[in-house]
């Protein structure tokens, strides 16, 4: 497996590139059968054939964002974890999970689409995620895809539960603009700071996400170092 930062694509990527950026991984292997199912029941209803690439995108969002449960504990952390399929089959997953998820999904309908990694300073964390975390400043994943001559930023990572549960607005996806995370939840009180930025990739960069983890994040993994610790829910932590 190859990590390829891809950070110096134009904003108009060649016909190279953009079919490289469509083309399944290890990671986002969508020409896997789980995949395709996945894709395939969320644009149902849809005609592909008349449908534009954001209508789709916007629907793969909201599959990704509801349809796969946000779990920081117990998250496999794998190589064969953190491929598309393997994701779907789990039906949970984090940040990590859903960026790969959203990416590979994506590009199996002809968006090009990247990964995209951060640090951000997040304060709607619980008290027990914060001491495995060792503060509020976490290592984030999210993905880019490019829609209309644009790079989008885009995050399907908090389902409806969980926001209602942590008191945060359901971040959306119009598939015209970024979709990061708000500012401030629904009270007004700041939810997420941006910080590092890390670019952009074509595939899971894996050493570069487990030594990230490993350094950042010690206490997070478990004894194998390739998940992370079990035994809780985020949901139940909600206060």
């Amino acid at each position: 497996m190859t990590d390829i930062l891809t950070d110096t694509v134009p904003a108009t990527p060649t016909d190279e590139e953009l079919a490289r950026l469509t083309a399944a991984t290890d990671f986002l292997d969508h020409e896997h059968e789980t995949v395709r199912a996945f894709v395939d029941k969320a644009l149902n209803g849809i005609d592909r054939e008349k449908a534009g690439q954001v209508e789709l995108a916007v629907a793969l969002y909201y599959a990704v964002r509801d349809g796969i449960h946000y779990e920081v504990y117990g998250a496999d952390l794998s190589p064969e974890g953190l491929k598309a399929s393997s994701i779907i089959t789990g039906g949970k997953g984090f940040c990590l999970h859903k960026s790969v998820l959203y990416a590979s999904a994506c590009r199996s309908v002809g968006i090009p689409a990247r990964l995209h990694y951060s640090d951000v300073r997040n304060h709607l964390a619980s008290d027990r995620l914060r001491s495995y975390i060792g503060g509020d400043v976490f290592f984030h994943g999210l993905a880019t895809v490019y829609l209309e001559g644009r790079w989008l930023q885009v995050t399907p990572v908090f389902n409806k539960l969980l926001c209602r549960l942590y008191g945060m607005t359901p971040l959306e996806f119009d598939g015209r603009s970024d979709s990061l995370y708000h500012p401030f939840d629904a009270q007004g009180r700041q939810s997420m700071e941006f910080l590092t930025d890390h670019g952009d990739f074509d595939d899971v960069p894996y050493e570069f996400v487990m030594s990230t983890m490993r350094r950042k994040h010690p206490k997070f993994l478990d004894a194998e170092g390739t998940g992370t610790v079990s035994g809780g829910s985020l949901a139940d932590e909600a206060s």
